[in-house]
This record gives C-alpha cells, structure tokens and sequence, in this order.
C-alpha cells in the first residue's frame, strides 16, 4: 500500500509539472521571448484589479513595429521574424522584472507596467522607442511606434486597449509627418 501511495504521489508530481509547462506553453508567443496576447489580456485584467483594489498607478501600452512589411518584402520573413525577435529582446530587457511584455499581433506588442504615473509612462514610452532606434539591426534601422494610456477606474480591457492603440496611432501619424 505504501509504495502504491509513493507511485501515485510521483504520478501526481509528474502530472503537475506537465500541467505548468502546457501553461507556461498556452502563455508564450511562438517566435518572441515574450508573453502571447492570451497573456497580455489576462494581465491587463489584473491591472485593472489592482488599480480598483490598490489605487496605484499602471499604464498599459501598445506598440507597433514600423515597416514590418517593408522588411518581409525587401528581405524575407526571416529578416522580419529577427526584427520581431530584436524588438522583443530589446523591450523585456529595457523593462523591470515585474513589468509585461508581450507580443500580441503580428508587429504589435502589448505592455503593462505598473506603479507608474502619467509623466512616467509618456517618458518611458519614448525612452523605449529610442532604445529600438539605437539599436539597429545589422541590414539597417529600425522604429516602433508606442502609445500608452493609464488604467482608470471603471475601465474595460477593451477601453484601455481602444485608448492605447488610438494613441499609438497619434505617435505613428506624428512620426510619419516628421519624415
């Protein structure tokens, strides 16, 4: 009886640790060391949470790589797939631990940064954008476009992804007028 016990205990270990890979699995974007949009909008959710519960701060962004297409046409998707992979790289390492970032579409990433006012976060979201710029990749520059906007009482995650991307597009437009 003693052994069946042991067995069964080791079958349920196995069987938990599976369980958390096919999570940490169903979380990840397949190409990017990112979270997935499943992810993303789960933490979103929570934001929303702390912000009600809490009343700190946390700002939600999202970000578009710029000419995405033009590289897949110019060079292939290999060198898109690298454009993906080095903007992802570079946000999660411009970023603190307990901050999200995820790839949520095909050339937009989704970030959700807490404890941050306001000021903070417009400041972060252009500090983000030059540390891509900074860092091109080897065939040539390379630009995101970034627009956040602040978990507010009463919100959706629908609302705050309407605001961010509204506000991503604003920098985009402005980027482009620059040019």
């Amino acid at each position: 009886m003693a052994q069946e016990n042991a067995a069964l205990w080791h079958e349920v270990r196995v069987l938990r640790l599976q369980l958390a890979e096919l999570e940490r699995l169903a979380d990840s974007d397949t190409l990017t060391p990112l979270l997935n949009r499943r992810a993303f909008l789960r933490e979103v959710e929570r934001a929303i949470a702390r912000v009600a519960r809490h009343g700190t701060p946390a700002a939600v962004m999202i970000a578009d790589l710029d000419g995405l297409k033009a590289i897949n046409d110019a060079r292939g998707h290999q060198a898109g797939d690298a454009a993906l992979m080095h903007v992802g790289y570079t946000l999660r390492a411009q970023l603190r631990a307990t901050d999200i970032v995820a790839r949520i579409g095909g050339d937009e990433f989704g970030l959700v940064l807490d404890e941050l006012d306001a000021d903070a976060a417009a400041a972060k979201a252009v500090t983000l954008a030059a540390d891509i710029a900074a860092a091109p990749l080897d065939d040539g520059p390379i630009a995101i476009s970034i627009g956040h906007t602040m978990v507010e009482a009463g919100d959706t995650i629908d609302s705050i992804i309407a605001r961010a991307d509204a506000a991503m597009y604003r920098v985009k437009r402005a980027q482009r007028s620059l040019r």
